[in-house]
């Protein structure tokens, strides 16, 4: 799931308030695979650099996944 998500917001150059909040709740649950990780770290760089925009941008949620990748 993590996969589609970050593939979707690298074409689109949007993470969306649901996809982000989906990102979210998997990796609160530990409901990921190690292969996720690097597509996670990837979409936090991403949106760091500007690459990407969040449509979430008051939110913090993502700021909050670093520390699990």
């Amino acid at each position: 799931m993590i996969r589609t998500i970050v593939e979707s917001a690298f074409q689109t150059g949007y993470l969306s308030v649901e996809s982000e909040g989906l990102l979210h709740q998997v990796v609160a649950t530990k409901c990921y695979q190690s292969e996720d990780l690097p597509a996670l770290a990837a979409l936090y760089n991403a949106v760091r650099a500007g690459k990407i925009k969040r449509e979430a941008s008051s939110s913090n949620k993502l700021m909050e996944l670093s520390p699990t990748i």
